[in-house]
């Protein structure tokens, strides 16, 4: 006896971005700042690319703070803005 039949249609597409939209917010409430290990992780760059590509750039230099030879950090909205404004002009 078959009482019911259920088809569910999901859009993939739409799954997955507010997925990522539910991340990023997450991201926000949870960073102020990040360094270049979380950097690398969050952005699946090798330390090395994210020096040689993004941190030398004058406008990543302006958000970077550190104490004398301490361990360097950089305001995560800004830094992501920055590093979004440099991947464009590639």
């Amino acid at each position: 006896m078959n009482i019911a039949e259920v088809q569910v249609n999901l859009n993939q597409t739409e799954i997955r971005s507010y997925i990522d939209q539910k991340l990023e917010d997450q991201l926000k409430d949870a960073f102020f700042t990040w360094d270049i290990e979380q950097m690398s992780k969050r952005t699946c760059m090798s330390k090395s690319f994210l020096e040689n590509e993004f941190l030398h750039d004058p406008r990543m230099k302006l958000l970077e703070r550190r104490k004398e030879r301490g361990k360097r950090f950089w305001f995560y909205e800004e830094s992501k803005e920055v590093m979004k404004q440099i991947m464009d002009e590639w």
